[in-house]
């Protein structure tokens, strides 16, 4: 890639898309012409991007899939949500996931320009994984997860705009301690130094994170970990559904697939009660329905109404 022109490797950033773009539209946005667009075209195919052209009036180009893997271009915020993908396939319990996360996790950081190394790096030392697992998977911004994971690292005061479960807005000065990674989502673990405690803080509600150039002295945290500490706080939360069924399963089969998201109480050999509580209806569902065996809900009766919208549709998934 290093005869390639900065105009070429533009050009080769949005064919990356995927979508169909017509040749007068490339032209316009790398500001030349048709033929220069052409051999620019022809350049990529060179290097081994299968680019397909079609001809005519509203004729245009589009990548697509190759017999081969050609060298990939990413922006910035790319590359580092990439690396965190990467790092937290590392710690899957997938057989060969995490050996070929790791190695493609250090050839991606060993070719990256220094300012992302730094980021990549902060991310690496200042996230603790805490292994469970979960339905839902809110945004997260690379950018925010980067500068906090740096102020983590620098033990620089942090200010940032937090909104609550509640939707209320704050403006918050904490010490920054560490990231988690727990059930598919980000926390920050911090010292409140406005409410005087220690707090975790879900980083999809968290905006506008930026280090103060103030430097502190850490605390000592009252937890083992940081990823005990969301646990912790997690646990104390109230939850709005209290679930309770009946399973058609011995128990010891039901815990493997429940885990700790409940507790299991034997009835007989074949047969058990389950009990857990959830913020959503979602993920009880998504539990019960993958235990493979018949089950009868006992409470709440929301729990029915949402299993019924969910049989729905997916008997329309058949059509």
């Amino acid at each position: 890639m290093a005869n390639t022109s900065t105009r070429t490797l533009r050009l080769l950033s949005l064919l990356q898309t995927h979508r169909y773009w017509l040749g007068t539209e490339l032209a316009e946005r790398l500001g030349v012409s048709v033929r220069t667009l052409r051999r620019d075209i022809d350049r990529l195919r060179e290097l081994g991007y299968p680019v397909e052209a079609q001809r005519g009036v509203d004729g245009g180009y589009q990548l697509t899939a190759g017999a081969s893997l050609p060298p990939l271009v990413v922006d910035d915020e790319e590359a580092v949500a990439l690396a965190v993908g990467l790092q937290a396939a590392a710690h899957s319990s997938v057989e060969g996931l995490a050996e070929s996360s790791v190695r493609m996790l250090a050839k991606v950081v060993q070719v990256m320009p220094t300012r992302l190394r730094r980021q990549v790096e902060a991310l690496r030392a200042m996230t603790l994984p805490a292994g469970w697992d979960s339905p839902t998977r809110p945004g997260v911004d690379p950018g925010v997860l980067t500068a906090v994971a740096l102020a983590c690292r620098d033990s620089e005061h942090l200010r940032f705009s937090y909104t609550a479960a509640d939707g209320q807005h704050t403006e918050r000065h904490v010490e920054p301690h560490r990231l988690v990674s727990l059930g598919r989502r980000w926390y920050l673990v911090a010292y409140d130094l406005t409410r005087h405690h220690w707090r975790s803080f879900r980083i999809d509600r968290l905006t506008a994170p930026h280090g103060t150039g103030s430097r502190f002295r850490p605390r000592d945290l009252p937890a083992a970990d940081a990823a005990e500490f969301v646990r912790t706080s997690l646990g104390n939360l109230s939850r709005p559904y209290r679930v309770e069924a009946l399973v058609d399963a011995p128990a010891a089969a039901v815990r493997e697939r429940i885990g700790r998201w409940g507790t299991v109480e034997e009835l007989d050999a074949k047969h058990c009660r389950v009990r857990m509580t959830a913020d959503s209806l979602d993920w009880p569902t998504m539990a019960l329905g993958a235990l493979g065996a018949d089950f009868r809900v006992l409470d709440p009766p929301e729990l029915l109404e949402q299993i019924h919208k969910w049989g729905a549709r997916f008997n329309r998934a058949r059509a």
